[in-house]
């Protein structure tokens, strides 16, 4: 029971307000976020701070989720690791690629590349794994 992309952004928009996240892809276990980057999300040094990012690949990562396994509110981040790899760009939006790799039916663990827009070099590799509450008959 999958959710499609708008029924996804309609959840976030009322469930989750707060983000600045964008919806940009809802695929076969995979999701494409953006965020825009302005002077709120830029750390001293003139880099995007790693809390952006890292909030950026875990809505991804529940976005897939929800894209697979349909709106399961309390679907949860028990483990999230990321590694930065190189500066990203203080005027590009950060773009996350996430694929699914184990649906489970209690654990699902996702990866999230993380871009800076209009590179290919990789600024940051996440990998995270979420909880699944059990369905109640």
């Amino acid at each position: 029971m999958s959710a499609s992309k708008e029924e996804i952004v309609a959840f976030i928009a009322l469930e989750f307000p707060q983000t600045k996240c964008i919806v940009e892809a809802v695929g076969d276990k995979g999701s494409t976020l953006s965020h825009d980057i302005g002077i709120d999300e830029l750390r001293p040094g003139g880099t995007v701070s790693g809390p952006v990012m890292m909030s950026i690949a875990d809505v991804a990562i529940y976005v897939a989720i929800l894209g697979t396994i349909g709106i399961v509110p309390l679907t949860v981040t028990t483990s999230l690791t990321i590694n930065f790899l190189r500066k990203p760009s203080a005027e590009a939006r950060i773009i996350a690629d996430c694929t699914l790799l184990k649906v489970g039916r209690t654990l699902i663990v996702g990866e999230v590349s993380l871009y800076s827009e209009g590179s290919s070099d990789l600024v940051a590799h996440v990998v995270g794994t979420y909880s699944v509450p059990p369905k109640h008959d």
